[in-house]
């Protein structure tokens, strides 16, 4: 078992735990629903250091991420952070990430927690014969997830720069007060933090020397004690992903037991068809022919909590199945993803999801079901 730096921190302030992609943190604090609620309404904050570090940087590392990645990232200004996905030569995803363009050779990569090493070893592999240098630090930084309405007042109380000319989806380097920041290899003596989230809030991330991590925890509680902050765990982090319609690695899409394209998974937004990359050919193909299923959202109409492996029906056919499902915190009723078969992705189909041996009604909608 896996452990962050605020494991500790997590145990003494009586989180629920739980084992989660070999790490064993937070499942909530005082209530999935309420530490939901918390951060669609106001703030909450996640310790989220399970997710990947890793440093691409070097003469070539433009030209060798947009092979590997269908993002061109000759395209991309510095400071910029980028949702995109390392997919195989079959174009099938391996992982999604957010990769932040630090300067002009050197990029910050974040991978999932289950996928760290993989994506490490994918980046060596397919490095050969480019002028990289790739540092996997996943084990030295800790992350945290400030989320919600007032994360940048929460933030700018500790903040010693102007949270507001970070926009959504740019990073920076920051100073925070009453905190020295460790030296250190991605962000100096200060912190990198980014305007991102997985929550489908206005939100930041915050990536620190695990050393920090512990005063940066207090400080960002304490700094939003006014605005009613709550620790957040995995059990939020997920109702709030899947409201918004995010997918989630091993689980929406894996290479083996789940394999799909950025295409059936609605995120071919992601790619830059214009140039070379990891997978064009298969991906082209595909785009033209358009046989393949969709990645969408299901509301329940009657009552029943859909789970991931459910299958969806129209009359008596199948039509396809949920990767995942839960009850919607905000809209008071069960909730899914998954896959549909072409003819019926249209929104306001009215199918059927097997609940445990019952038909109970449903009607599809795009991913995101709350807006």
């Amino acid at each position: 078992m896996k452990y962050t730096a605020l494991h500790d921190v997590h145990k003494n302030m009586g989180a629920k735990m739980t084992e989660f992609a070999g790490y064993d943190m937070p499942l909530w604090y005082t209530s999935i629903i309420d530490e939901h609620k918390a951060v669609r309404k106001s703030v909450g904050v996640f310790d989220v250091s399970h997710m990947g570090d890793i440093i691409v940087e070097g003469p070539d590392a433009t030209e060798f991420l947009s092979f590997i990645l269908p993002t061109d990232f000759s395209k991309v200004k510095v400071w910029k952070a980028t949702y995109t996905a390392f997919i195989n030569h079959k174009g099938i995803l391996i992982d999604d990430t957010i990769v932040t363009k630090l300067a002009e050779d050197r990029y910050l990569l974040v991978p999932n927690a289950a996928t760290s090493d993989l994506i490490y070893n994918w980046l060596f592999a397919l490095s050969g014969g480019y002028n990289v240098n790739i540092k996997n630090l996943t084990s030295e930084f800790s992350c945290l997830a400030v989320q919600g309405p007032n994360a940048e007042k929460t933030l700018q109380k500790i903040v010693n720069e102007d949270l507001s000319k970070i926009g959504f989806f740019e990073a920076s380097y920051v100073g925070l007060k009453d905190i020295s920041i460790e030296d250190n290899e991605i962000s100096g003596n200060k912190a990198f933090i980014s305007r991102t989230g997985y929550t489908g809030e206005d939100g930041f991330e915050i990536i620190v020397p695990n050393v920090n991590s512990k005063d940066l925890w207090f400080k960002v509680l304490d700094a939003g004690k006014e605005f009613g902050i709550k620790p957040c765990g995995l059990g939020a982090r997920d109702t709030l992903r899947m409201e918004k319609g995010f997918l989630l690695s091993g689980q929406d899409f894996h290479p083996q037991h789940e394999p799909r394209t950025p295409l059936e998974a609605g995120t071919s937004w992601i790619i830059d068809w214009e140039h070379e990359f990891l997978g064009r050919e298969k991906l082209l193909k595909m785009k033209e022919e358009k046989k393949y299923d969709l990645f969408r959202g299901v509301i329940v109409k009657g009552r029943g909590i859909p789970r991931h492996g459910y299958k969806l029906y129209k009359d008596e056919e199948e039509i396809g199945y949920l990767t995942s499902g839960t009850m919607s915190p905000t809209l008071g009723v069960g909730i899914g993803l998954g896959y549909v078969k072409r003819p019926y992705i249209k929104v306001g189909t009215e199918v059927y999801i097997d609940i445990r041996g019952r038909k109970v009604e449903a009607e599809i909608r795009k991913p995101r079901l709350v807006k």
